[in-house]
């Protein structure tokens, strides 16, 4: 067990620390020695009471016995576990053929095509991957390419990825995974704490402090590159203007502008397929992945021409499974389910009636500091004291554990882990809502 509980140095909001685990069933105790005997130290489990994962449909999750679990936290099936048109999409395609993008094949660019549309502004070449973290790393690869810097900027606590290039820029990883020395951070626009007013004037001034360290030390700005949720920031959805300024002096410096949508894109805030056209701009790279094929392995980075051509002229692109034939069945049968079930209305509608429905339960609970988020992507912070705002991480991870005990999923974000992270599928219901609402009402008051 040694080796376990040092693995636990290694960060990881809302993990399960098997130093401490008691009342394990028999069952669970022989899974979780089991799993660490033959995956190793490195992988992690969720909630004091890790849960098992035997089948699942839409919202709901089923563990070996049958009983039924509330997934308000999985946005990689973005479309609900087992969506019946991708499953038959991804079987069909396997039935026919699976093979790389060498070969001309007419769905990877009808798929695009309609992808590209989604975007406007100078977006006008995509380039398929097969996770979130592949496609980060070749947006930085074509941004250092493109500018001839090194350097990038990011916010206090981003993730994004698990390369080893994008792990060097991912400081939620925890102190024991190293920064790159090419990499500076700036503040994340904390809405609860910083005045909204002017917001991205002072975000642009911390961008262009960075910017300057990195000019003196000879780096230079290759990019800027933000999830627009900031999902592990603490989910920050407001001020809708705070871009426009910062794009502006990243593009003085030279450098580019990348939205990593991989959490926040895709219909997930409800008012726009993207996250960043919430904030009217018109990034350089846009980069996508985890609800891109409802689970299947596909991602991509979309990017302006000029952006790409010097890179594509001096060095090729290849991945062996990023937009395979049965990746992309997956990725348009995903995409037309969002469109057709009009699930971004759905994640705006109902989403309101989780914030509201926290918003209340914040007159009677004060542990509740600030309700905040858009769409399906909704934090709820835990604080100490209203007036110091000072954070509450053992109340957050209490609920998010008293939640488990009930069968209702959720995590937690943020620096300090004290929010709570509400993510469900888009197809989460108003009973589903319902349920969420309840059991946490049923939770605070036994804190």
């Amino acid at each position: 067990m040694s080796t376990m509980n040092t693995a636990q140095r290694g960060k990881m909001v809302n993990a399960f620390d098997p130093s401490s685990a008691t009342g394990l069933s028999k069952q669970t105790k022989a899974l979780v020695q089991r799993r660490a005997a033959l995956l190793g130290p490195a992988y992690r489990l969720f909630y004091s009471d890790p849960v098992e994962v035997k089948r699942a449909k839409g919202v709901l999750l089923y563990d070996s016995d049958g009983n039924e679990y509330l997934d308000a936290y999985n946005n990689v099936v973005s479309v609900g576990h087992c969506h019946p048109r991708v499953v038959e999409a991804i079987s069909e395609q396997l039935r026919t053929v699976c093979t790389h993008t060498r070969y001309i094949q007419q769905g990877i660019l009808d798929y695009a095509e309609e992808l590209l549309a989604t975007f406007g502004g100078k977006i006008e070449h995509v380039m398929f991957t097969c996770t979130g973290s592949e496609a980060n790393d070749l947006a930085l690869r074509i941004a250092k390419h493109h500018t001839g810097n090194k350097g990038i900027i990011i916010t206090d606590e981003a993730y994004h990825g698990n390369s080893e290039m994008t792990a060097g820029f991912s400081p939620s990883l925890g102190t024991h995974s190293p920064l790159g020395t090419w990499v500076r951070r700036v503040p994340a626009p904390d809405s609860y704490r910083v005045p909204l007013e002017n917001m991205g004037h002072w975000m642009a001034d911390q961008v262009s402090a960075q910017i300057g360290d990195l000019q003196r030390r000879g780096e230079g700005l290759a990019a800027f590159i933000a999830d627009s949720m900031f999902s592990s920031d603490g989910i920050f959805a407001h001020p809708k203007d705070l871009f426009a300024p910062v794009i502006e002096v990243v593009h003085k410096a030279g450098g580019l502008f990348i939205a990593d949508e991989v959490q926040s894109g895709f219909g997930r805030t409800g008012e726009k397929l993207w996250g960043y056209q919430r904030h009217g701009i018109a990034p350089d790279i846009v980069t996508m992945g985890k609800p891109m094929g409802n689970g299947f392995p596909v991602a991509a980075a979309a990017i302006s021409p000029h952006v790409v051509q010097d890179f594509g002229r001096d060095t090729r692109y290849f991945n062996t499974f990023g937009g395979n034939t049965v990746a992309i069945a997956a990725a348009q049968a995903t995409l037309n389910v969002i469109r057709d079930e009009k699930l971004m209305e759905n994640a705006n509608a109902v989403g309101k009636i989780i914030r509201d429905g926290f918003a209340d339960l914040a007159k009677t609970y004060e542990v509740i500091g600030d309700v905040r988020g858009s769409g399906l992507y909704i934090g709820v912070e835990l604080v100490k004291d209203r007036q110091t705002k000072e954070p509450n991480s053992a109340s957050a991870l209490a609920i998010v554990n008293g939640l488990r005990a009930k069968r209702v999923l959720i995590s937690a974000t943020g620096a300090a882990a004290n929010t709570l992270k509400i993510r469900p599928p888009l197809v989460f219901s108003e009973s589903n809502a319902d349920r969420l609402l309840t059991e946490a009402k049923a939770v605070l008051a036994n804190l």
